[in-house]
């Protein structure tokens, strides 16, 4: 029996939150006995209502509200950002922000939140037009990531990616973030 596109688009969200690892189109259309370009067709539609819904080399993964996070103090050139950010994200890591701590200015923090290529091609193409320059370069090249992921599995990959590059200088835990609290409905 088959299902219905919408029955099969809740199929894909309940595989990848039941998921400790992105799950593959490959691997969601051999589950769900579709084509791997029904899945794709699925995945876009999904996209538009599911910021949540993040596409990795690895295969797809949901982020979630409890996600953990880590800060990374890394260390690279201006060449190397591409390859920084993409390591992050091919292992299923979200970049939530860059900040520098300035011995004048103290510290200095920029939202990013690249959690997927598109995201860095269009950081990238920011920082090529000329109107701004890296926040490390404020710091020889010193700056700290506030990275979010699935799972302490997925933010332990990243950080030995990052050292096996060279980037890494040291890890903390993130501090706690709160939401603000949401009055609308007073």
């Amino acid at each position: 029996m088959r299902i219905s596109g919408e029955e099969r688009r809740n199929r894909i969200i309940e595989l990848l939150a039941q998921a400790d690892s992105p799950i593959s189109g490959s691997q969601l259309s051999k589950k769900l006995s579709v084509s791997r370009q029904v899945i794709v067709t699925d995945i876009a539609l999904l996209k538009a209502t599911r910021p949540d819904l993040v596409s990795t080399s690895s295969g797809y993964i949901l982020m979630h509200a409890s996600n953990t996070r880590r800060v990374y103090k890394v260390r690279h050139t201006d060449l190397q950002i591409e390859d920084e950010l993409t390591t992050i994200v091919d292992l299923g890591g979200s970049v939530q922000n860059v900040y520098v701590e300035h011995k004048v200015y103290g510290t200095i923090t920029a939202p990013l939140q690249i959690s997927s290529k598109r995201d860095i091609q269009n950081y990238l193409k920011d920082m090529k037009s000329g109107v701004s320059s890296p926040l490390s370069s404020l710091t020889d090249g010193y700056h700290y990531h506030t990275i979010e992921a699935r799972s302490e599995r997925i933010l332990d990959e990243i950080e030995d990616a990052l050292r096996e590059k060279g980037y890494l200088i040291e890890t903390r835990k993130a501090p706690v973030i709160y939401e603000p609290k949401n009055y609308s409905n007073i």
